[in-house]
């Protein structure tokens, strides 16, 4: 049994591409309006014209949630736009892989301000607007990398592990105002991801990693869980939803 989404509001951050992009899509054509947020605001300028010109409803917002106001901004301004809010996907985020020692220490600011901060700024703006409106439910996206350490990934998985456990006391929290927590985490997906690392070494090991997988996951994947998440009953809260591509060992 599934819930329909069909006049429902969710907004979506990191909507420009990958994931987001694909998420979008998927819940538009199940019926949801959605507020697409990204701080390439020509892409979800283009992608909210493909969900209207197939009958969906869109509006694109520029944003970029590691700054506070624009996150607030962009929450309120999907709730104001689409005259309500009943879900969030917080999927913005950046990776940055290389060793501890040496690394440039910006590429930890910019992922914390990203993963971690971006995503507390959006839920913190949403929650009160989710429980005057009489629930909602909210999707984090973490990674395995929340789940499983690496040696070259340290800040990142000290990022995506901070998501994982801050979902999990969020749902606690949220729960008491029916508003459901759901924390998604992909394994390998083939996304612009892996091509924010310019090192080379890093890029010769995401290109080892891709090769002993085989087969690594799409975006359209986790847009699906995403998606089954989001259209469960209400007395039915998804909590943890784990995704690997078949041949990933970890």
């Amino acid at each position: 049994m599934s819930f329909s989404l069909e006049g429902r509001a969710v907004a979506i951050t990191g909507a420009s591409s990958g994931i987001g992009e694909a998420t979008a899509l998927a819940l538009a054509g199940a019926g949801a309006a959605v507020a697409l947020g990204a701080r390439r605001k020509d892409r979800v300028e283009g992608l909210a014209r493909r969900i209207e010109a197939d009958g969906g409803r869109a509006v694109a917002i520029e944003v970029d949630v590691s700054d506070e106001a624009q996150a607030r901004a962009f929450v309120e301004g999907a709730q104001s736009e689409l005259g309500g809010l009943h879900g969030l996907v917080n999927n913005a985020g950046v990776m940055l892989l290389g060793p501890v020692e040496g690394t440039d220490t910006e590429e930890w600011r910019r992922m914390v301000q990203v993963n971690v901060m971006g995503l507390l700024y959006c839920t913190h703006a949403a929650l009160p607007l989710m429980r005057e409106g009489g629930g909602g439910h909210i999707v984090n996206v973490s990674s395995t990398a929340g789940r499983s350490a690496a040696a070259g990934a340290a800040v990142y998985n000290f990022t995506k592990f901070g998501v994982t456990g801050f979902s999990e006391a969020l749902r606690q929290e949220a729960l008491h105002s029916q508003i459901r927590v759901t924390c998604v985490e992909p394994g390998f997906v083939e996304t612009e991801l892996q091509e924010q690392n310019v090192n080379p070494v890093v890029l010769q090991g995401v290109e080892k990693m891709r090769e002993q997988i085989g087969d690594v996951l799409q975006p359209g994947d986790i847009a699906d869980a995403i998606h089954y998440a989001l259209s469960r009953p209400q007395h039915v809260s998804i909590n943890e939803v784990l995704v690997r591509p078949t041949g990933q060992s970890r």
